[in-house]
C-alpha cells in the first residue's frame, strides 16, 4: 500500500524484527506523522477560520431564536459580554448549554444524564486556568479536532494510500456537519478516541485500542458499540473478508477489548453514587421524542416523513401533512425532513463503498452506529441529527475521498461541502 509499503508484506500480527526492516518503518512512519500533522493542521484552521467568519456574520445579522433565554436562563453560552459573547458565538449553541452545565454543577438532575462525561470533564479541568468552561470546550474541541485529523490521515494511508489520506481530511473538514468539530460538543472527542482505537488495533496495540475505545464509551452513548468492529479486526485482521474455515485464536491481549464497556459501566456506577438511577441515560433520550420502535424502523419512517415533506411543498398548504401536531413552519419542517433523508441516501451509497474498499470491520462499525438512531427515531423528524452522526464515522469520508480522488471529483466535493457548511454553520449559530 502507498501509505505504508512494508505494512502489506508483513503478517498480522506484525512481530518481524529485522534491525533493517525496523528502520525502514521508523522513516516512513516518521514521514507519516509529519505529513499527517501539516495536512491535518492545514485542513483544521482553513476551515475553522471559514466557520467562524460565517459564523460571527451570522451572529452579526440574524436575530436569535425566539424563546432562547428559557433554553440558557444562566448565559451559559453567553457569559462575557459584548464582544466576548460574539466571538464564541459560532462554537456555543443548542447542546453546548448542557454540556456548560454538566462542567459546572456536574450531574444533578435527571435530563444531563444523556449527556456522556468525558467531554465536560475535560471542558471543566482545561478551563479551569481561564476560569470559563466555555474557553476549556472549545480549546478541547480543537485540539481534538487537530488530533483525530492526524489519527484519520494515518488511517486512510494505510488502508488507501498516501495519495487519500491529504483529501480524506478535507472532505471531513469541510462536511456539512463539521462545524460541532469546533463548538463545545463531544464530536471531535469521539473522532479522536474511535479512529485511534481503530489506528492502535490495526497495529496490534490492543492496550491502546481497548482504552480509546472505553474513553469513547465515556463520550457517547454509540462508543460502547466499538467493541463489536475491534473485536471482529481482533479476530480476522485487517484482511477484508475473514478466510474460509478460519479460526479464531484468543491471545491474552484480547482482554483490553473489555475495557470499551467498562467505560460505559464506570459512568453507569458514578450516577448510581450520586443517587442517579443508572438507568437514566437511556431513558433521558425520551425528552427529545426518541424512543425505540425497532431495529431500523426510523428508516420507513424517514421515507414517509421526506415523501409527505414533498407533498407539503407541493401543495402550498399551511396544513401540516406530516406529523400534525408539529409545533412550527411545516414548510420548514418539510425542508428538513427531505435534507435528513437525502443525507440519509448519501450515508447508504457511502456504507456501500466502505463494504467494498475497506476491511469489513470498518462497515461493521458503521453499520451497528447507524443502527441506534435508525431504531430511535423521532416522532416530527424521525431522522434528526443524522447528519452530526455521519460527521464523526470516518469510515464514510475515507471511501469518498478514495472515489472522489479517483474519479476526479474531489474539488466538486470540497466546493458543495463548503457552501452546505457555511449555510448550516449560519443556521447553527443564529
Amino acid at each position: 500500500m502507498e501509505g505504508e509499503p512494508t505494512e502489506a508484506v508483513l503478517p498480522w500480527p506484525s512481530r518481524v524484527g529485522t534491525p533493517g526492516l525496523a528502520a525502514v518503518r521508523a522513516r516512513a512512519r516518521a514521514g507519516l506523522r509529519s505529513a499527517a500533522l501539516r495536512d491535518a493542521w492545514h485542513a483544521f484552521w482553513v476551515t475553522r477560520l471559514f466557520v467562524w467568519i460565517v459564523g460571527l456574520f451570522a451572529a452579526l445579522e440574524l436575530a436569535r431564536r425566539p424563546g432562547w433565554e428559557r433554553y440558557d436562563p444562566g448565559n451559559l453560552t453567553a457569559p462575557f459580554g459584548g464582544l466576548g459573547d460574539l466571538l464564541v458565538a459560532p462554537g456555543t449553541r443548542w447542546d453546548s448549554v448542557w454540556y456548560l452545565a454538566i462542567a459546572r454543577d456536574g450531574y444533578d438532575q435527571h435530563l444531563k444524564t444523556a449527556f456522556f462525561p468525558l467531554y465536560p470533564l475535560l471542558a471543566h479541568g482545561v478551563g479551569l486556568p481561564f476560569g470559563s468552561a466555555l474557553i476549556g470546550g472549545l480549546l478541547v474541541s480543537g485540539a481534538c479536532f487537530v488530533a483525530g485529523l492526524c489519527v484519520v490521515h494515518r488511517l486512510a494511508a494505510l488502508e488507501l494510500g498516501d495519495k487519500v489520506a491529504g483529501p480524506a481530511v478535507l472532505l471531513i473538514a469541510v462536511f456539512p456537519m463539521s462545524f460541532f468539530f469546533s463548538a463545545v460538543y463531544s464530536e471531535s472527542l469521539y473522532l479522536l478516541c474511535s479512529a485511534g482505537a481503530f489506528l492502535a488495533a490495526r497495529r496490534d496495540r490492543w492496550a491502546w485500542a481497548g482504552l480509546l475505545g472505553g474513553l469513547a464509551a465515556a463520550t457517547r452513548s454509540i462508543g460502547v458499540l466499538l467493541v463489536l468492529p475491534l473485536a471482529w479486526l481482533y479476530l480476522f485482521g485487517p484482511r477484508a473478508r475473514p478466510r474460509p474455515g478460519w479460526r479464531y485464536p484468543l491471545r491474552p491481549s484480547a482482554a483490553w477489548l473489555a475495557l470499551i464497556p467498562a467505560g460505559l459501566v464506570a459512568y453507569l456506577g458514578y450516577l448510581d453514587t450520586v443517587g442517579i438511577d443508572p438507568m437514566s441515560p437511556f431513558h433521558a433520550q425520551d425528552i427529545w421524542m426518541r424512543h425505540f420502535t425497532g431495529p431500523i424502523v426510523g428508516v420507513g419512517d424517514g421515507v414517509r416523513a421526506a415523501w409527505d415533506g414533498v407533498r407539503q411543498l407541493a401543495s402550498g398548504s399551511r396544513t401540516p401533512v406530516y406529523f400534525t401536531a408539529a409545533v412550527g413552519d411545516p414548510f420548514r419542517i418539510a425542508g428538513q425532513n427531505i435534507m435528513l433523508f437525502s443525507f440519509f441516501v448519501l450515508g447508504l451509497v457511502a456504507l456501500a463503498g466502505v463494504v467494498r474498499r475497506l476491511p469489513l470491520a470498518y462497515a461493521v462499525y458503521v453499520g451497528v452506529a447507524l443502527l441506534l438512531p435508525l431504531s430511535t427515531p423521532v416522532t416530527a423528524q424521525p431522522l434528526m441529527s443524522l447528519p452530526r452522526f455521519l460527521a464523526v464515522l470516518f469510515p464514510l469520508h475515507l471511501w469518498a475521498a478514495a472515489w472522489a480522488q479517483e474519479r476526479g471529483h474531489l474539488r466538486s466535493l470540497l466546493i458543495g461541502g463548503a457552501v452546505l457548511l457555511g449555510l448550516f454553520t449560519a443556521q447553527f449559530t443564529a
